[in-house]
């Protein structure tokens, strides 16, 4: 008796993504493109600057189509935004006119959550991510780190089962980015969503992730994907420095590296 196979959290097969240039070029950012991610499985993404891994995101949370291949969430083909899916962005998508509360509180509202029932979930959700205290404060009167956790909040209290995150604390500082990083690890552990993590940063790709794919210069393929074996929980603050960490560091450097090489002769070449 054959196993029967588990369905991907996403899953993206023989896709291609295309644009035209204003001066009318076709510009391919993603050909032959295959990734999948299991329930519940952080998958962490890296690649040369401008390879195609936020228009990954985009195609996953149903903001765009590709033109070959497939995406699919739970084994369902994408046909637009699906409210299984949570996206945290690079820049806060927070409403400045909103205090903390009404920020967190503002997706079980859209959804159509009692205002009574969405006011309490959100001061638990508040709570969780160490605001409490500054339920009244609006977006000017947060730090950075602060803001992030509004958007952690705002997320996570609508129970994604797939989370996408594009370079979420690139614009942090080193001791409030960690902070950050423990933080997210916390609530995935509890939340159990599928992770979709696009960053730069190898050394953060490799301390929150399960795996690590590692994408190819435009038009952008999936060179590698490496498995991250290092026990969970992770201290964040002090596992960079362990000699397994430095060795999975160095492999997916060597990787990485030829990509990034390969962009900046194609970026000097015109291409």
């Amino acid at each position: 008796m054959s196993a029967i196979a588990s369905p991907s959290a996403v899953a993206l097969k023989n896709v291609a993504r295309r644009f035209v240039t204003p001066s009318g070029d076709v510009l391919s950012a993603l050909e032959d493109f295959d990734l999948s991610i299991a329930p519940g499985e952080f998958m962490a993404v890296v690649g040369p600057t401008g390879c195609g891994k936020s228009t990954t995101l985009g195609l996953i949370a149903g903001l765009a189509r590709p033109q070959g291949g497939e995406v699919t969430l739970f084994d369902a083909p994408v046909t637009g935004v699906d409210r299984r899916v949570g996206f945290v962005f690079q820049q806060d998508a927070v409403f400045p006119w909103r205090d903390v509360l009404g920020n967190v509180m503002a997706g079980p509202l859209f959804r159509g959550v009692a205002k009574d029932k969405a006011e309490a979930t959100a001061r638990d959700w508040i709570i969780r991510v160490g605001l409490k205290g500054f339920e009244h404060h609006h977006p000017h009167q947060l730090s950075g780190g602060m803001r992030k956790r509004v958007a952690l909040a705002q997320t996570f209290i609508n129970n994604p089962q797939v989370l996408l995150m594009d370079e979420p604390f690139s614009a942090l500082d080193v001791q409030t980015r960690e902070l950050m990083q423990e933080e997210l690890l916390q609530l995935w552990a509890q939340a159990k969503s599928a992770v979709l993590f696009v960053t730069h940063d190898l050394d953060e790709a490799i301390l929150l992730a399960d795996r690590v794919a590692v994408l190819t210069t435009r038009p952008a393929r999936v060179k590698s994907v490496h498995t991250i074996d290092l026990p969970r929980p992770r201290d964040v603050a002090t596992l960079r420095y362990d000699e397994r960490f430095i060795a999975i560091a160095r492999k997916i450097s060597d990787d990485l590296r030829e990509e990034v090489l390969r962009a900046r002769g194609a970026d000097a070449r015109g291409h």
